[in-house]
């Protein structure tokens, strides 16, 4: 037994080096039944370059005589085998060298080398010549987040008490301050704003810089004014303006701007300002002139992130500067809205599509005409017929019931049953007062129509006053009124800054509004203007010099803010629309009317409670007179001789 294991450890030890042998050298174990004889050869074969090493039995011994025994020969070891050395004894491939193959390899990847730039080269001249057939598509450009600058950075810049302190940064407060330094010309006033900008006005963001030949003005935002002369949006240059830092050293005082910085709240009791971050500014006197926000629908509102990126607020500085470099590229613009704002800036829209066939312009509104909660129904129909000369296609009596986006474009169904995409999405639906700061700082908001409320002299307290759009006062002649129109912002601003040095003053004085829809149509507006009031409309005729009046003596909407009319309370969205087509088709047919030039009275009890100038200018001062005297007329027809219709401007 210990002789079997001496061999077979033998004969593993001694064969283990076989693993190493060249590929040629083949190492063969064959099965034997004599573990004892075991026995190592190696042989050469053939050439004498192929090894062979087994393991196998040897020949059975024969003994010469009976007397003779078979002697065991030593089992030899596997070093005894002879291997190969020399190079020249290593064995030659299984198939011949060829000293060529290594050339044809070369030439083989240079011929795929100029097969696959000839493929590239006939790929870009394709792709070129598509170019010169297609004009390359620009990647429309997204809404930008607006990053809102702090000036000063740091709240310990902006002083910690002062005699005047006015929150908001628009028409109304600017007007207020000029009132103050001139009463009080020494006087301190701190403004705070949100908005990254000193005081400017509004009106030219829809009208003048939209008509603008010259772009280098616009993007200084500078306008020609209606006699002709250049000049900025801003109220004041930048010089005119000090330092915050700066305010309380001032020896002769100042006006310092606080920008991109919000009031949470006041407390009205200290007479304390509280700004967002925790900066206390205690004040003498202080005025609210936050504006308003724009409206916007829910539909829009709760839209995905790629709808929102193509839908436009428009209201601010920002917004037009947004909007103008972005209608570059668009070639489709859907404006939601069929009031003021929505109607200025689509006939500014479609100006362009003369010298731009390819681009096109929608209008969409739930009214049955343009301006349709103020005119009356007959000449808002006549005023739509000349906002589609301007190249813009209008869609009345029609609502946004669903939006998505897909491929760069804004598709929107509308109740009617059509749909239609746009690049971008303008939503002017009207705007809200900015009354954030009411509840914490407990002032009273007017239900019916929002803002702050405020008495006659604009005050919410003795110490506190209210201007501009955020307020609602008490007008002695015609009520309660909230107003957001320029004249407003400026008669209101004015009037807050003089009561702020003690002048006392109710208001009294009728603001107006104005604007303008193409060449052919501009207004001036006064007073309480509300298409659901009865009106009596006494226009020029082309022809001769007689007047043509139209009256609307029924009540319809049964008060002021009533949307329905009883007639269609009931009747579903389509009936409706037909009723309204119907209307306009009978408004059109009528011959020999003409509404290009007249004055229109609204009446409330008889009594005339507004006037709209229709393309009749320079009248404002009559309007006004007519407002005060709050007389009933038998014959209006008599009261429009007043404002010389007729009279060449």
């Amino acid at each position: 037994m210990y002789r079997i294991n001496r061999i077979v450890g033998l004969v593993s030890r001694n064969l283990r080096p076989a693993v190493y042998f060249p590929q040629s050298q083949i190492l063969v174990y064959r099965p034997t039944n004599d573990i004892v004889n075991l026995r190592t050869y190696c042989n050469k074969k053939g050439d004498g370059k192929k090894y062979v090493c087994t393991v196998k039995p040897p020949e059975p011994c024969k003994p010469t005589n009976k007397s003779d025994k078979c002697k065991q020969r030593p089992l030899p070891y596997l070093q005894e085998c002879q291997r190969p050395n020399l190079m020249s004894e290593c064995p030659k491939p299984d198939c011949p060298y060829d000293p060529n193959c290594k050339k044809k390899s070369r030439s083989l990847l240079i011929l795929a080398l100029l097969v696959a730039a000839a493929t590239m080269g006939a790929l870009y001249m394709y792709i070129l010549q598509k170019k010169q057939k297609h004009p390359q598509v620009v990647t429309k450009k997204i809404k930008k987040e607006r990053v809102f600058l702090k000036i000063p950075k740091d709240s310990k810049d902006i002083p910690v008490d002062v005699p005047y302190l006015l929150i908001g940064g628009g028409t109304a407060a600017f007007a207020a301050f000029r009132a103050i330094k001139s009463n009080d010309p020494t006087a301190k006033v701190l403004v705070i704003t949100n908005e990254e900008f000193y005081p400017y006005m509004r009106p030219p963001l829809s009208k003048e810089l939209w008509f603008s030949d010259d772009q280098e003005a616009v993007k200084k935002l500078n306008f020609k004014q209606w006699n002709g002369t250049e000049r900025s949006l801003f109220y004041e240059p930048d010089d005119f303006y000090i330092n915050c830092e700066d305010l309380t050293i001032t020896e002769h005082g100042g006006v310092a701007v606080a920008r991109g910085w919000d009031v949470s709240h006041i407390d009205v009791i200290n007479r304390v300002a509280h700004l967002e971050g925790g900066h206390q500014i205690k004040y003498g006197k202080c005025l609210i002139a936050t504006g308003s926000s724009p409206k916007n629908l829910d539909i829009f509102e709760n839209a995905d992130k790629k709808v929102l990126e193509r839908t436009v607020l428009y209201r601010n500085v920002y917004d037009f500067q947004c909007l103008h470099e972005r209608l570059k590229d668009a070639k489709t613009v859907a404006v939601i809205g069929g009031g003021f704002l929505g109607s200025e800036l689509a006939c500014a829209f479609g100006r362009r599509t003369k010298d731009d066939p390819g681009f096109k312009v929608y209008q969409v509104f739930k009214e049955s005409g343009h301006m349709g909660a103020i005119l009356p129904e007959y000449l808002s129909f006549w005023t739509t017929e000349k906002v589609k000369k301007e190249g813009v296609t209008v869609i009345p009596n029609a609502e946004i019931t669903g939006v998505c986006s897909t491929n760069d474009m804004v598709h929107m169904n509308l109740n009617n049953g059509h749909t239609i995409s746009a690049d971008l999405v303008i939503v002017a639906v009207g705007a809200a007062p900015n009354t954030s700061m009411a509840t914490k700082s407990d002032l009273e908001i007017d239900e019916e129509f929002g803002g702050y409320l405020v008495n006659t002299e604009l005050q919410a307290r003795s110490h506190l006053f209210v201007a501009g759009d955020a307020a609602c006062f008490y007008d002695t002649k015609l009520g309660r009124r909230r107003i957001e129109h320029h004249d407003n912002a400026v008669i209101s601003g004015r009037l807050a800054g003089e009561n702020m040095t003690g002048a006392g003053k109710p208001y009294l004085h009728q603001s107006m509004f104005w604007s303008d829809l193409g060449p052919d149509i501009g207004y001036e507006a006064i007073g309480i203007v509300d298409s659901c009031l009865p009106t009596v409309g006494v226009f020029a005729k082309a022809t001769d010099e007689s007047a043509a009046t139209n009256k609307d003596e029924e009540d319809e909407c049964a008060g002021k803010g009533q949307g329905a009319e009883p007639t269609t309370k009931h009747q579903s969205d389509s009936q409706i629309r037909k009723m309204a087509e119907r209307r306009r088709q009978q408004a059109a047919s009528r011959p020999g009317e003409d509404f290009s030039k007249g004055v229109i009275f609204y009446l409330r009890d008889d009594i005339i409670v507004g006037i709209v100038l229709w393309n009749v200018f320079n009248r404002m001062s009559t309007a006004r007179q007519v407002l005060k005297d709050q007389c009933k007329y038998e014959d209006l027809n008599e009261v429009a001789k007043l404002f010389n219709i007729h009279e060449e401007e």
